[in-house]
């Protein structure tokens, strides 16, 4: 449905069918997507301005444009990047993300957020990933598809915890904050098709920028509207100004590990 919403053609008729269900009940849901990946964007060229090379982007999605490892690499072009889905669709076009900068290196990783220790532990992770130094922590679009009764803030403690001083979280997550009139029919469309989603509120969604035993401090405007996120010298365009809250329908944050 994501892929669907960005104008991709890697869909299903059951996703096309569920898709236009939403944008029935939320026209701008297309705009409320490509904003969540121009956010990406934003987050990781500003990432790489801080020096950090290392990306451990989970839940990545079926490859569209501008893709991470693209924004980084052009940033700085020796990124190292693993990508992590437990959607075996993903797997099929994973060499449209191991593609790669003669500088840097792409990998993939099929396994499950959940299953923190599989990721963690996996050989591309290991070769790729030096725990010892600074990573961006890629968490976008992911943790509104898992229920409370998952414990996922615990969860992404976990990852969390691995990370070395200096590294950062980058996260959207989905909320009705704005457009609480339209949380039962989108949630509802989602269920038909055997997904959760579990629509946040924003401080709700702070506490997995800024929770756990770990210093973290929020980057920049804090935890705002995807299209309001900016920081460094990266800044909101003219597509990202014309959305409203409303329209958007998430918050995204970045958080940094304190020394």
């Amino acid at each position: 449905m994501y892929d669907y919403y960005l104008g991709g053609k890697d869909n299903f008729p059951v996703d096309r069918v569920a898709a236009e269900q939403v944008v029935k009940l939320m026209p701008t849901a297309p705009d409320a997507a490509r904003a969540n990946r121009r956010f990406l964007g934003r987050a990781v060229r500003h990432a790489a301005a801080l020096g950090i090379r290392q990306f451990l982007d989970i839940g990545t999605g079926i490859p569209t444009a501008e893709n991470t490892h693209e924004v980084a690499q052009r940033s700085a072009a020796d990124s190292r990047v693993v990508y992590v889905d437990n959607d075996p669709m993903v797997l099929t076009h994973a060499r449209a993300l191991l593609s790669s900068a003669p500088q840097g290196r792409t990998a993939y990783v099929e396994a499950d957020f959940h299953d923190a220790d599989a990721i963690l532990e996996s050989t591309a992770v290991k070769e790729l990933i030096d725990f010892d130094q600074p990573v961006a922590l890629l968490v976008v679009a992911l943790l509104h598809f898992l229920p409370d009764s998952d414990e996922p803030h615990a969860l992404l403690e976990r990852y969390k915890r691995a990370l070395a001083p200096g590294s950062v979280l980058i996260l959207s997550h989905g909320s009705s904050d704005h457009t609480p009139e339209l949380e039962e029919g989108v949630t509802g469309i989602y269920k038909a098709g055997g997904i959760t989603v579990a629509t946040r509120t924003r401080d709700e969604i702070t506490r997995f920028g800024t929770g756990g035993a770990d210093g973290w401090e929020l980057i920049g405007p804090g935890v705002v509207s995807l299209n309001e996120w900016q920081a460094g010298t990266e800044t909101v365009g003219d597509d990202d100004l014309r959305l409203t809250r409303q329209e958007v329908g998430g918050y995204g944050l970045m958080a940094l590990k304190k020394a």
